[in-house]
């Protein structure tokens, strides 16, 4: 299922346009829509704060990754797979 609808829950920057994303480690590369970039940056930073200064995550925004990952699987579970898994 692929719903490129921005989620109400996300209040993050919606990009313009999408991107290819690479895997750093497989080199698998994925082009993402502007929507699917939003929520990958999201994710992909949250992951970094979470493992530099864990404590400066709060409720909400742990919430918030545990959505990005659950909406990033369902609207593109083969970029997931490749990029976020």
């Amino acid at each position: 299922m692929q719903n490129n609808a921005i989620p109400t829950w996300f209040n993050g920057t919606i990009y313009a346009e999408g991107a290819w994303v690479e895997n750093p480690f497989s080199k698998e590369e994925y082009k993402l829509s502007a929507v699917e970039l939003s929520i990958y940056d999201f994710i992909i930073g949250t992951e970094h704060v979470m493992e530099t200064a864990p404590k400066a995550i709060t409720t909400n925004q742990f919430t918030n990754f545990n959505k990005a990952l659950g909406w990033f699987r369902d609207n593109n579970a083969e970029a997931y797979m490749a990029l976020l898994d």
